[in-house]
This record gives C-alpha cells, sequence and structure tokens, in this order.
C-alpha cells in the first residue's frame, strides 16, 4: 500500500488559527517535510507532536523529493508543511508535490491559513480576480521593468516583501502606477501589530516613509488593477494638480516641461492645460 503526502497549512502567525484535522494528521503521519526544522519543530511542540522531522528547502528538494518517494512507496504518510502558512506559495514543494502526483501517490491539500488570502479579504480592493505574483526582482532595475510588465493588469495585483525592500518597492509602485492608483499594506497578519492600511500609492509612501515602525515585519503588498477610464481620469486630476504648482513658481514653457516629466503626461495637452489656467487666472 502506499501512502499520502499531506500538504498542510500551518499558522502564518497566531498559533490558533491551526485546524483540528491539521493537528490531527501531525500526529498521525510517520514523517514531517518542513522547510525549516528548526522553526517547524517549535510549532509541533507546541502541538505537541512528535515526529521525525525532514529539512526540505530549496537548495536540496529535488534530493530529498527521491527519498520521499521512496517512503511513499513503502506506504509511510508524509507531512509537507512550510515554516508559515499554505506550503508551496513562494515556498518549497512543487517538485515535491510534482514528483509524488507523477508517481502517483496521493496528494491531499488540508487548507489553511494563506497571508495572501487573509489580506485580500481585509484590504478593501476588488477580489473578483486578482494575480499573485511573489517577491519582486531585489535591484531597482528589474523590478521596475516587473512592475511595468503589470501596469495594465486589470487584476488585483498581490506581492510579498522584506522589510529592507518594502519602501523601495513602494516607491518604484509610485513611479509605475502613479501616486493615484490604490493600493494597501498588510503587515504583520495575525501577529500582535497587525497593520492593514489602505490609501492611494502616494499617500501610502508617504504613510511609510514618516513612521519608521511601519517598515518593520512580514509584508504583503496589494495594488488595485488598472482601469483605463479612472486612472486617466485620476491622472489628469493630478496633472493639473501638479501643473498648477509649478505654473506659480515658474515660466509656462518650463513649468510645462516639468510636469511632463514629473506625470507622463503629453507636453501639448499640458500647455493646452495651462493657457486655459492662465487665462482663468486675475
Amino acid at each position: 500500500m502506499s501512502g499520502t503526502l499531506y500538504v498542510i497549512a500551518t499558522p502564518i502567525g497566531n498559533l490558533e488559527d491551526i485546524s483540528e484535522r491539521a493537528v490531527r494528521l501531525l500526529n498521525q503521519v510517520d514523517l514531517v517535510a518542513a522547510e525549516d526544522t528548526r522553526h517547524s519543530g517549535k510549532l509541533l511542540r507546541h502541538l505537541g507532536v512528535h515526529k521525525p522531522l525532514l529539512s526540505v528547502h530549496e537548495h536540496n528538494e529535488q534530493q530529498q523529493s527521491e527519498r520521499l518517494l521512496e517512503l511513499l512507496a513503502t506506504g509511510s504518510n508524509i507531512a509537507l508543511i512550510s515554516d508559515a502558512g499554505t506550503p508551496l506559495v513562494s515556498d518549497p514543494g512543487y517538485r515535491l508535490v510534482q514528483a509524488a502526483r507523477r508517481a502517483g501517490f496521493e496528494v491531499s491539500p488540508i487548507p489553511g491559513p494563506s497571508s495572501v488570502i487573509a489580506a485580500l479579504s481585509a484590504a478593501g480592493l476588488p477580489t473578483d480576480r486578482f494575480s499573485f505574483e511573489g517577491f519582486l526582482p531585489a535591484k531597482s532595475g528589474a523590478r521596475l521593468k516587473a512592475l511595468a510588465a503589470l501596469a495594465s493588469d486589470p487584476r488585483t495585483m498581490v506581492f510579498f516583501e522584506s522589510p529592507r525592500r518594502v519602501l523601495a518597492t513602494v516607491a518604484d509602485m509610485v513611479s509605475v502606477f502613479g501616486p493615484a492608483r490604490e493600493a494597501a499594506v498588510a503587515r504583520e497578519l495575525t501577529k500582535a501589530f497587525e497593520t492593514i492600511h489602505t490609501a492611494p500609492l502616494g499617500k501610502l509612501l508617504d504613510w511609510l516613509t514618516a513612521d519608521p515602525d511601519q517598515q518593520r515585519g512580514e509584508f504583503v503588498l496589494l495594488v488595485a488593477g488598472y482601469r483605463p477610464a479612472a486612472d486617466k481620469a485620476e491622472e489628469s486630476v493630478e496633472a493639473e494638480r501638479v501643473l498648477g504648482i509649478l505654473l506659480a513658481e515658474l515660466p509656462v514653457k518650463q513649468a510645462v516641461s516639468l510636469a511632463a516629466e514629473l506625470t507622463g503626461q503629453p507636453r501639448n495637452k499640458l500647455y493646452e492645460l495651462a493657457l486655459r489656467q492662465a487665462e482663468g487666472s486675475p
């Protein structure tokens, strides 16, 4: 008889979020495959689970998968868990699950906590369609390129980010999506300092910059999808505001040139707007 591979979701913060079914199966399996055995060992001890642990991470997954398939073939039942949340979501496990299914073993999901779904459920952004983009590139140039490819995506976009890069990433999002695009920061979900803040990207950047404490912890970033009519209207309002500020200090030609650079709006459109504002001035 072949064993079963159970893909078990574990808490992302609050330990009370684990299901009774997950605890029961963790107590019944023969082996627990964990991303970090030291981290997961603490969780299992808290739950009263005493099972052998095997480390399965991005650097050894291929090798460990072969070993785990051999155990499944002998009838052993195995639990796959990650450091937090649902396995395989920006975590190791894909190669193991794929290999197990191809080999004909049963793979059973034990659903539970997911920071992606938790953030979506409480951020107040559209949830009928969304895309999960994981972690963006660490370097700004590659990150900007990746964001530019998503600029016209109509779905709500969900990202993971580290505290070291969250400020730079939101700044790049402002550059690509514009300051008026609705977005949210979900920080330390289900933990003591859980924070979910929804605002236009420009204001989100100001909020993060003003409070270094909000730059700590684990982050889920959400950005509303592109809405052609709404985004164009918002961009036009923002361009008019920026142009008005510049016209108060600079000649028309220089104000238009700088406004075009800042807002991405066509120079001829901004020049016409500048003339209309000048005609309306006392």
